[in-house]
């Protein structure tokens, strides 16, 4: 993705609602296979990321199946370090996903404003990338497209990885957006996927080596004029030690950039998780402020392989080594008879006798025979011997050693080691030895090469933060790690949502064995208040129930000929629960509306009286001063035309 803030004028959708729930707001980036926007999740009011595919991806029917698919897949992912996936949909072609917004920056601005950074800064910023990529790897799910731009950060600091599966998608497909995606991020592809497109959890170990190395000296290990030559640096060159752009780095940081971005895969750390063990112990060695570990830079470095060629059936023979080469001329033994001495007489004529040398021949045949047999078995008891002892030793005995002990011991009798496999011990401390193929004192040709199985040490895994998660994500991340749901209690709770968890024990990052039990407390939302009704009471009274309650009170006041001034005429809601906070309307009584006061003056007392009576008012009679007896009404007070309130009282003076 790269940054596309600027104008939005022409975006054709911008402003759209997509399938009737996202307003499609202000552009935020734009990648070879994507647009991102801000959007209004109009159903639950709340802002999220809409990633966008290109136009003509949508008329793929395999690439809509299978971008569905890993749309799923991601979203079953529920990790505090993985862009959570909301929803997906197709808008007539137009498919996109829901994403979590994450306002902040991505890791490119950082490598772009800050590399290279210390070793310790570019693992704190790698760790939580591979702890996402661990809970995907635990899922089965591989991203296939770890780069500095699909890893945020969030304005808090939070790293997240986003697009889980879309690679997949993507790729998976005969599009030719997959070129796009290829010159995206050909500097973090493994050399697998360059050569046969296969990929598994080390292909996205290979590419957060290839994110470290690039955090560590601020530029990509290769380079080239096109994408190809890109891509074939990384089948044929390996990724040269950080160190040599950047001195000071320590050899056991080196080892672990080489180890994660080993040309072969099998020389990787099996997944994510394995590899964050190992930032875990560099992150230790780099804490103590050692410049050098020489048995952990020994346990990472990349083990060298013995190169041989097997041929096949091997004898054991050569021309030159007395077995073969000129016809044998081997000295054979016969019988020695000395010769008679001829009588002088005869000497000249005698013949010798006939009778005699057939015996002799017979004999002679015999004795060969009998050699060729002994010289065979010779031979035969030789290259059995050679065969079956002399090209063998015992395997010696390597257990309870670290691998760099093994290889010196091994090497005392002429053979080598290599790391084939490394298991978890509870007996065998970590970095050790624990198993080899041979096992000790069983038989390897000379020269030959151990496999040792090493010790990973005891067991053990971290509570993962589980505070927000809802309960099903939780029990889903617990399950990742070998970790179980323990119990689970239910509080009410006034700012977690209902079904999001408040807090656990043990606590986040507590190292404990597999099968441990997280115990999980869990929000059942806001508890809900029964509303008390006071229609008819005064309203202070209402107002301090309401509030003792815990709900805010609101009041409007109006004229009533029936409620007297200052009680509660209705109330909204009157009945049924609400949440604390929560407003309670109050409709107060300003008692019955004012009325014109009628005229009274110079009629006598009792029709005065009755006048006002009828009208609603009451009367005080007062006697002038200079009273006549006349009971005549000469004034009164209010006067007149004056509004006054039903029930209140009228003066009136009288003569």
């Amino acid at each position: 993705m790269t940054d596309d803030v600027g104008t939005q004028v022409g975006d054709r959708l911008v402003g759209r609602v997509l399938d009737g729930r996202y307003r499609v707001g202000a552009r935020v980036a734009k990648g070879g296979m994507a647009t991102v926007y801000e959007a209004l999740d109009m159903r639950l009011d709340r802002l999220v990321a809409l990633k966008v595919m290109h136009l003509g991806l949508g008329d793929d029917a395999e690439f809509g199946r299978r971008f569905v698919a890993e749309a799923r897949a991601a979203a079953r992912l529920s990790h505090p370090n993985v862009v959570a996936v909301f929803d997906q949909g197709d808008d007539n072609g137009t498919l996109f996903l829901a994403m979590e917004y994450v306002p902040g920056r991505t890791l490119r601005d950082v490598i772009r404003q800050q590399a290279p950074l210390s070793p310790a800064r570019a693992l704190a910023l790698l760790a939580p990338v591979l702890s996402a990529l661990s809970a995907a790897h635990d899922a089965g799910i591989v991203h296939r497209d770890i780069k500095p731009e699909n890893v945020l950060i969030s304005n808090d600091g939070t790293v997240k990885v986003a697009d889980f599966g879309l690679a997949r998608a993507v790729t998976t497909t005969g599009n030719t957006a997959t070129q796009g995606l290829l010159m995206g991020t050909v500097s973090y592809l493994a050399p697998e996927l360059v050569t046969d497109g296969s990929a598994d959890a080390r292909s996205d170990v290979y590419s957060a080596g290839i994110l470290l190395y690039e955090l560590l000296t601020g530029s990509k290990p290769h380079t080239g004029d096109t994408p190809i030559q890109v891509a074939y640096a990384h089948v044929h060159a390996d990724v040269p030690p950080p160190s040599q752009l950047c001195p000071g780095i320590p050899p056991y940081v080196d080892a672990l950039v080489q180890r994660a971005t080993a040309r072969d895969r099998d020389l990787r750390p099996a997944d994510a998780r394995v590899f964050s063990r190992q930032v875990h112990r560099v992150r230790s060695a780099l804490e103590e402020g050692l410049p050098d570990d020489p048995e952990l830079t020994g346990d990472l470095t990349v083990p060298i392989q013995q190169m041989r060629q097997d041929s096949g059936y091997d004898d054991g023979y050569s021309r030159d080594n007395g077995y073969f080469g000129p016809p044998r001329n081997d000295t054979i033994v016969v019988p020695f008879e000395p010769p008679q001495q001829p009588q002088p007489e005869t000497r000249l004529n005698q013949r010798p006798p006939q009778r005699p040398q057939p015996q002799q021949r017979r004999k002679g045949r015999g004795l060969i025979a009998l050699i060729a047999v002994l010289a065979l078995a010779i031979g035969v008891g030789s290259a059995a011997w050679y065969y079956g002892v002399h090209r063998y030793t015992s395997t010696p005995e390597l257990l309870m050693l670290t691998a760099t002990q093994a290889n010196a011991k091994a090497a005392e009798v002429g053979l080598t080691t290599t790391l084939s496999n490394q298991d978890f011990s509870e007996d065998v401390p970590r970095g050790q030895v624990m198993g080899t193929d041979p096992a000790p004192g069983a038989r390897i040709r000379k020269e030959g090469e151990i496999g040792l199985t090493v010790s990973k040490g005891p067991e053990r895994y971290r509570v993962p933060q589980l505070a927000g998660l809802d309960q099903e994500a939780a029990k889903r991340a617990l399950g990742s790690i070998k970790l179980v749901t323990g119990q689970i209690t239910e509080n009410y709770n006034e700012t977690v949502p209902a079904g999001r968890v408040v807090t656990f024990t043990p606590k986040f990052d507590t190292v404990v064995k597999p099968g441990a039990a997280v115990n999980l407390w869990v929000s059942l939302g806001k508890r809900p208040i029964d509303v008390p009704n006071t229609v008819g009471k005064p309203v202070k009274e209402a107002t301090r129930t309401l509030k003792r309650a815990g709900f805010v009170v609101a009041r409007t006041d109006q004229t009533d000929e029936k409620i007297p001034e200052g009680q509660v005429i209705s109330q909204t809601p009157s009945n049924g629960t609400l949440f604390a906070k929560d407003k309670v309307q109050l409709v107060v009584s300003k008692g019955p509306a004012e009325r014109e006061v009628p005229n009274v003056r110079s009629k006598g007392l009792a029709e005065a009286q009755k006048i006002l009576t009828e009208a609603g008012f009451q009367v005080k009679v007062e006697q002038a001063p200079y009273h006549l007896g006349l009971n005549l009404v000469a004034g009164q007070n209010p006067g007149a035309g004056k509004k006054a309130k039903p029930g209140s009282t009228v003066i009136v003076t009288i003569v």
